[in-house]
């Protein structure tokens, strides 16, 4: 059976060229969208790693014009006491720019026996950073004020880094080495991995660096844990004591939560416009497949009668024009999964293999129940051909 039907597939082979490249350019453009909602969903399944709910973040400019790095470093642990003197402040830490779900990025590189690791996302942090945001350690301890007379510069280093370097080898106690090799880095602890860019983002390789004393001066975040009954009444007390600290300063508060769904929106954006002209591409692709296999019904009706004269019946000629179909998306996705089988194996934007491999079967059976849709109705068509009918008409 399935050699007589390459056999009239191979006769009309023209034809079926067209349905072919039709085909295989769909298949194509699903890889590639499964690929992204495969990649984003595989990412937003992997835990959060840190708390963002009864977070606020708190921007500012520095008033201080004092060069003095200990006045400073007073002037702003005094400011620490005084908000966390109110009741429903919890904690308050200091951070970089690059704080969760902010705008901003920070990358450096590090070394480790001769080889370099970058793109390394870069988080200057305080020693109350850890309790803020309840980061969880799985090795070694956060830092405290001893480390600011360590020999060694003491850093923490998240676990996909942890991986990376050291594989399953303890990594509390042993040194890696900045970009350029100028300083010594001693890694303390090992934390969590953390999605410091929303829910859909990768994790990548994170570094944190202790605050020293000059950092204060190009510094202007603040994370400020609050319980659970601070309100906006409680926001405009809190605006009030900052604004009172800290004269001639623009201040802005927010909260991570807010932040957190807006980063999530901006990032679905593209995924969503993209997956509507997917959409509209398949829908032009069915209607091409369904008008396709009517128009080859019409000009096959003598053949069909001729069939249904000589004893076929409506169910098996139903059935040979549903396997054809299913012939030429096979020839489609057999060409169609060489191209994208190469992803996997070149590791295309260092994504796993597994993404592109589930993508790749997600494609398969989503051409296959399209062409299956659009065949079982000019099959059943097909089927309904009365032989005396078609041959009169022949």
């Amino acid at each position: 059976m399935f050699a007589h039907l390459f056999t009239l597939i191979w006769n009309k082979k023209k034809q079926n060229l067209l349905l072919i490249s039709e085909i295989l350019v769909s298949f194509l453009v699903i890889f590639g969208v499964f690929s992204l909602i495969t990649y984003d969903y595989l990412n937003y399944k992997k835990p959060m790693g840190f708390d963002y709910e009864r977070v606020w973040v708190v921007n500012y400019s520095n008033p201080l014009e004092t060069k003095s790095n200990d006045s400073v470093t007073l002037y702003y642990e005094n400011l620490r006491q005084t908000l966390k003197a109110m009741p429903q402040v919890k904690e308050v830490s200091f951070t970089s720019g690059n704080f969760p779900f902010s705008n901003s990025t920070n990358a450096t590189g590090l070394r480790h026996n001769g080889v370099v690791y970058s793109r390394i996302n870069n988080f200057t942090v305080d020693d109350q950073y850890k309790e803020a945001i309840n980061l969880k350690l799985l090795e070694g301890r956060w830092f405290n004020k001893l480390d600011a007379a360590a020999k060694d510069r003491p850093i923490l280093i998240n676990e996909s880094l942890k991986e990376a370097v050291f594989g399953k080898e303890a990594a509390v106690g042993k040194y890696m080495n900045d970009w350029e090799e100028k300083n010594k880095l001693k890694i303390i602890g090992v934390v969590q991995d953390v999605k410091m860019k929303g829910d859909y983002t990768t994790i990548g390789n994170a570094v944190f660096n202790r605050i020293d004393s000059g950092a204060f001066h190009w510094l202007g975040n603040m994370l400020i844990k609050v319980t659970g009954d601070a309100d906006a009444a409680f926001e405009s007390r809190l605006y009030k004591v900052l604004a009172g600290s800290m004269k001639n300063a623009n201040i802005e508060i927010g909260h991570l939560s807010n932040l957190r769904v807006s980063k999530n929106k901006a990032f679905l954006v593209p995924l969503i416009v993209i997956s509507i002209v997917a959409g509209f591409l398949i829908i032009n692709v069915a209607l091409g497949l369904f008008g396709v296999l009517w128009y080859n019904i019409n000009k096959r009706r003598g053949e069909i009668g001729l069939r249904r004269a000589i004893g076929a019946s409506g169910k098996s000629v139903s059935l040979q024009l549903v396997t054809e179909t299913m012939i030429l998306s096979t020839l489609s996705l057999i060409i169609g999964a060489f191209f994208a089988i190469q992803f996997p194996i070149l590791r295309v934007g260092d994504i796993d293999a597994s993404v592109y491999l589930t993508a790749l079967l997600l494609s398969i059976l989503f051409i296959y129940l399209l062409v299956l849709v659009c065949s079982l109705y000019p099959g059943r068509q097909a089927a309904a051909i009365q032989p005396a009918v078609a041959l009169h008409e022949e």
